[in-house]
């Protein structure tokens, strides 16, 4: 298990540095509801990426994704799909930085969270873990390479389940801190809201690319 662990670890930490969802959760906790909110959109990433790790294992072992203890043809070719996917979110990211100087424009719906009670913290949460395009193929990666090593479906349950816990510190991390240290967390919040909205198409273009990279390479190496 701890080989699935380590091949799931870097992608964990991918998924847990999603500028947009921290910057999210931020918000939510500069509201009146900030201590539901923010612990229903934490609850809720962790839904989503369990949901898409419960579908990608589930199709995966039956399918034998590991053969002879080796990775299955068709897991590395997926592996290699995932990796080029995510070198074009990569370019994607880099071509529309904003220039020097000006503010990058947040999502229009973020507009809205002021008025957002639980279930669509909730929900919020779900999506930007699940269905967020970073995060869907590096969590889609996490459980491909979990079920390639072959351990068995318990093993691979808590391996995926360890990932999902690392790849949720981003947004977990501002939550504790508002619980613990209440509206005195307000300027450090506010201080990783600005980085993170500043850098956030670097944040991404360069996570995106490394792991696509990293993930391209032992999908070769599969291959070969």
């Amino acid at each position: 298990m701890g080989e699935a662990i380590g091949q799931a670890l870097p992608l964990a930490i991918g998924v847990a540095l999603s500028p947009v969802p921290i910057i999210a959760v931020v918000l939510m906790l500069t509201t009146p509801r900030a201590r539901s909110n923010g612990i229903a959109f934490v609850v809720g990433w962790l839904l989503g990426l369990g949901v898409v790790g419960a579908i990608v294992l589930a199709v995966a072992s039956p399918a034998d994704a590991s053969e002879n203890g080796e990775p299955a043809t068709w897991a590395s070719w997926l592996k290699l799909v995932l990796g080029l996917l995510l070198l074009l979110v990569a370019v994607r990211q880099f071509r529309g930085r904003p220039h020097e100087g000006d503010e990058a424009p947040l999502p229009k719906w973020m507009g809205a969270i002021d008025k957002f009670g639980p279930g669509q913290a909730l929900g919020a949460g779900a999506v930007l873990a699940g269905l967020n395009p970073k995060n869907l193929l590096l969590a889609v990666a996490a459980a491909v390479a979990i079920a390639q090593t072959g351990i068995s479906g318990g093993e691979q349950a808590v391996a995926y389940a360890t990932f999902a816990v690392i790849g949720s510190l981003g947004v977990g991390a501002p939550v504790v801190l508002y619980l613990a240290m209440g509206e005195r967390s307000a300027d450090l919040l506010g201080r990783l809201k600005a980085w993170m909205g500043h850098n956030n198409a670097v944040i991404m273009s360069v996570l995106c690319l490394v792991i696509g990279m990293k993930l391209a390479g032992d999908a070769i190496t599969g291959l070969t």
